[in-house]
């Protein structure tokens, strides 16, 4: 047989895994969608956490109310754990849980599971995100301070490494800092600083030998936005980086362990309410960035759905997005070719480029002592990376088809329909899972529990004692994710994270300065006519973390000369009252993302009824056509959605409403 000319493979290559990111309601319903997706051609799982178990809280507590089950599953205890899994070979099968404070508790969880289906840990394949440094800065579900949450990472590391040695510990996510507003530099040295950080920590808790092991265990769980060739040269960059930070600063020398290995989700923050059957395209050519050249190819992928920026996705949306991958891996002829990049002068250059700028922004967070020093810094420079962004798409520069450009449309048939072209949670999962919690609790061992948790707490509070012996057997005895979390915020306390509000720079990120000017004037002339200053609270109630359309409206009204209260995120709604009261606002914005609008803005809005503040409530997130009417008939003035992005216009809507509430007439302009 000849040999294969150059510009050929002798062989054609694997595909790349490919996933969909998944998991609702119950660990029941979530066992049948994710057996549904493997059956339909899925090679590995991702599981999805609802917000509850993500920043370990149990259903009945105060702050997971309205959120059980709506961003994903719920998983209490081992038993949720076993319906999770239930007939899913947990001996070859590859699972990533995108969890990370309490990832810790959920691979303990799953590392029981597989015992007590006669599994060797020793063969357990998957991921644990495992990532607190980017929840800090751009997703919010952290549970406690950074130093205790490094050092849960670190122990997690150390402990998998010899005991599950085909685990990948940690995947260092950049791609939530470009949903952060990170530019390409930003992602690659904020997360090799992040990398670097894990690694100099894992170093205190294993034997030197061991660090190579340590190394290639590492992967990455990138971004990939629609410039995708910029896209693909940042995954060339970041490969060249890691080999270079492996050989000089950890002395690994194994071609192997040097690998730079990654997995990918594409693009949310470019996926649009408006028109959104063009995601589909921005996804598909996304999904290009981190599969067309060979030596920079994704290890596994998992494509957001069309309608993401609508609500949760159907289960025939995320064969939509499967089938997407399905294509390019079996129809096209991509996997037949060497590296397709390789001499590219142009790729070689943008590649150099942004090396040279990652590590000009590694030395900037090194001086500063190190990540956990510079987590202040990073937030604040992502806060200013998204206001740039947004003041790109106001002004017209950066275009959005169907956004701010092109707009005029026929409406969209596959939005049409009673279910609004979204799935919704139903109502009566939160309490189906109380009362399952509640039957958990009450036929377990209570001595076993309560000596478990004695022994957590113990080995929590000393630094030198890995915790996950301590958290697997917690496991075992029926612990749950909210006692297991509790006791160790009992050790550590609790923690608010940096916003990046207060650093962030001034005005010059609007769109059009004279826009701005004049709504200053009308923020002055209102002042006045109310006798003080116009005071906005923006609250994020609930447990939902993604914070970034809440802090670029905290600064927008800033610059527009309004006092802002914003005090970050995960608010009860008597926090929210409380605040409203104290701070003499003249207007509430509620910012939501994770489902849980319904719930939470009736009772914020009661219990300000209550209260007796009498200030306009205005609600922003990701809410469905059909839910607005609900708001309103709550007490809600205006519902803002992602297609409303001119946050000057936004602003402009607020000082109106509060000159309506205190009488003051139109703006005659």
């Amino acid at each position: 047989m000849a040999e294969s000319p150059a510009h050929r493979l002798s062989e054609r290559d694997k595909p790349w895994m490919m996933r969909t990111y998944a998991g609702h309601s119950t660990a029941a319903k979530s066992n049948e969608l994710y057996r549904c997706n493997l059956a339909r051609g899925q090679t590995g799982l991702s599981v999805a956490f609802d917000l509850p178990t993500q920043t370990g809280y149990d259903a009945d507590h105060e702050l997971a109310r309205g959120e059980v089950g709506k961003v994903g599953v719920p998983v209490a205890h081992k038993g949720d754990m076993h319906a999770l899994m239930d007939a899913i070979p947990l001996d070859t099968m590859n699972t990533s849980m995108t969890i990370n404070a309490t990832a810790p508790w959920l691979l303990a969880l799953y590392v029981v599971c597989a015992e007590e289906n006669g599994v060797d840990p020793r063969v357990l394949q998957g991921t644990t995100q495992n990532d607190i440094v980017k929840e800090f800065l751009a997703r919010g579900t952290y549970a406690f301070p950074p130093g205790p949450s490094m050092r849960l990472t670190a122990d997690l590391i150390a402990h998998t490494v010899t005991e599950i040695p085909k685990w990948n510990p940690i995947n260092i996510c950049s791609y939530h800092l470009q949903e952060a507003g990170a530019t390409p530099v930003q992602e690659i040295a904020f997360a090799m600083s992040n990398a670097i950080a894990v690694l100099d920590a894992v170093g205190q808790r294993v034997e030197a030998a061991l660090m190579g092991a340590v190394f290639s265990r590492v992967s990455f769980f990138v971004n990939a936005g629609v410039r995708f060739v910029e896209e693909h040269a940042k995954l060339r960059a970041m490969a060249i980086l890691w080999e270079q930070l492996g050989r000089e600063r950890f002395g690994v020398r194994d071609a192997k362990q040097l690998r730079f290995r990654y997995g990918v989700q594409v693009n949310s923050l470019g996926l649009t309410e408006a028109q959104p059957e063009n995601n589909v395209q921005r996804i598909v050519l996304e999904a290009l960035a981190v599969t067309l050249g060979r030596d920079a190819r994704a290890r596994a992928v998992q494509l957001p759905a069309w309608n993401e920026a609508l609500g949760l996705p159907r289960p025939w949306d995320q064969q939509w997005s499967l089938r997407i991958q399905q294509v390019l891996a079996y129809e096209t002829d991509l996997l037949e070719y060497p590296d397709i990049f390789a001499g590219s002068h142009v790729m070689d250059g943008l590649v150099e480029e942004m090396l040279s700028g990652a590590r000009d922004e590694m030395a900037t967070v090194a001086r500063q002592d190190g990540v956990d020093a510079a987590v202040a810094y990073m937030k604040s420079a992502l806060v200013d990376s998204h206001g740039e962004r947004i003041r790109r798409i106001e002004s017209g520069d950066l275009v959005v088809v169907g956004q701010n450009a092109y707009a005029d449309s026929e409406p969209s048939p596959l939005a049409a329909g009673a279910d609004g072209g979204i799935m919704t949670v139903d109502a009566g999962v939160e309490a189906e899972q109380i009362a399952a919690l509640v039957a958990w609790r009450e036929r377990r061992d209570a001595t076993a529990v309560g000596a478990a948790l004695d022994e957590l707490r113990r080995v929590a509070a000393d630094d030198a004692q890995n915790i996950m012996p301590a958290t697997i057997a917690a496991a075992r005895a029926g612990v749950t994710t909210g006692e297991w979390a509790q006791a160790l915020r009992d050790v550590h306390g609790e923690y608010r994270a940096p916003t990046g509000v207060g650093e962030a720079s001034a005005p010059r990120r609007v769109s059009t300065e004279g826009d701005l000017e004049a709504l200053r004037e009308e923020v002055e002339r209102v002042s006045d006519a109310i006798g003080r200053r116009i005071k906005i609270l923006v609250g994020k109630p609930g447990l939902d973390g993604h914070s970034n359309g809440a802090e670029q409206i905290a600064v927008r009204a800033r610059d527009a000369g309004l006092d802002v209260v914003y005090e970050g995120i995960r608010l009860t709604p008597s926090q929210i009252v409380t605040s409203a009261l104290q701070e003499g606002v003249h207007v509430i914005g509620l910012s939501i993302l994770s489902g849980s609008h319904r719930e939470l803005v009736a009772e914020i809005t009661r219990a300000l009824a209550d209260a007796g503040v009498d200030a306009p409530v205005v609600v922003g997130g990701i809410i469905p056509d059909a839910d607005v009417a609900a708001l309103k008939e709550a007490g809600v003035a205006v519902v803002f959605t992602p297609k409303d992005f001119d946050l000057t216009q936004i602003m402009r809507t607020v000082v109106a409403l509060v000159a309506d509430r205190h009488g003051v007439a139109a703006a005659t302009r």
